[in-house]
């Protein structure tokens, strides 16, 4: 993609997210305001949808012009876990049903190519078994977006997230990765939905859309940087499953850390609360921009920590 085609990009995706809330505020489809809620004004849940919209139809043009920025194929997947999410943000969808369909696109990748079949010496492994590096494959996916969709629970924390990882494996990788348009399209057309979070009234929310196609889209990414085709930069020595560890190091604490609490209270790990890390500050008074900007510091302390060891 030409430099200009950024600017483009977000534009478009701008004015996707800016029409959806105009619709959804006539139809008054906002979310619902309860005891869980870290906002007291009225959102729409069409932050997800904005940023899935804006890829799709640039894929399309991309496609019409017979020029295959990615593999188109990646839609399949992305596509299925955005429609989940839709579907969960409007009419509660079990989480049953969730899990269910989430194994069904772990498989639909792990037939694309995207499976950890090497361990790099973590553990003392190296190559495991087909049929061994399939159920873990599937495992580390299902561990990935539900991570990612537990953190979305304060203004721009999930859109920083995944931000973060799209633009440091590009950044430490050899050569632009195949991924690099669909996580350019994807990373541009989130910088819109900064602006709507951070609104003090009619805000826009990522929504369950968002968060499922976003973690997705990490795990296709992580699974690339366990793959072969993955080469780090001469510059940059790394342990390739640290690496990826590191890379999402707060979703993977605080997945861990709520699903012990949970527990612990006899509760279902999947029920909602608000003892993630997260809402803890909120609970101090921290702003949520300020809260966004200590997570992704620490984070990226994390990142260095395979480098150096």
């Amino acid at each position: 993609m030409i430099p200009l085609s950024y600017f483009v990009i977000l534009l478009i995706s701008l004015v996707i997210s800016y029409g959806l809330k105009l619709w959804f505020t006539q139809l008054q489809k906002f979310d619902a305001i309860n005891h869980r809620s870290v906002h007291q004004t009225k959102a729409t849940k069409t932050g997800g949808i904005a940023v899935f919209l804006s890829l799709f139809l640039f894929s399309l043009y991309y496609y019409f012009q017979s020029v295959q920025i990615f593999d188109f194929s990646l839609l399949i997947p992305l596509g299925i876990m955005f429609m989940v999410g839709v579907y969960d943000d409007f009419y509660n969808a079990d989480f049953k049903l969730k899990f269910f369909l989430q194994i069904i696109v772990a498989k639909i990748l792990i037939d694309q190519g995207f499976v950890i079949d090497h361990f790099h010496g973590v553990l003392g492994l190296n190559e495991i078994p087909r049929l061994a590096s399939q159920i873990f494959t599937v495992f580390v996916f299902l561990v990935i977006v539900n991570a990612i969709n537990f953190i979305d629970g304060i203004d721009g924390l999930a859109i920083t997230e995944a931000i973060k990882v799209i633009l440091l494996l590009e950044f430490f990788s050899l050569q632009s990765t195949p991924l690099f348009s669909l996580g350019m399209i994807t990373a541009l057309s989130l910088l819109p939905l900064y602006y709507f979070n951070f609104k003090k009234d009619y805000k826009v929310f990522l929504g369950d859309a968002g968060s499922l196609f976003l973690g997705t889209l990490i795990a296709i990414y992580l699974f690339h940087l366990l793959g072969p085709q993955y080469q780090l930069k001469s510059s940059f020595v790394a342990n390739k499953p640290l690496l990826a560890m590191s890379l999402i190091a707060y979703p993977m604490v605080d997945l861990l850390r709520v699903f012990v609490i949970r527990i612990y209270n006899k509760k279902s790990p999947f029920s909602p609360d608000q003892n993630h890390i997260h809402h803890l500050l909120v609970k101090k008074g921290i702003p949520h921009y300020l809260i966004v900007l200590i997570i992704l510091s620490v984070s990226l302390l994390f990142v260095i920590v395979p480098f150096i060891i």
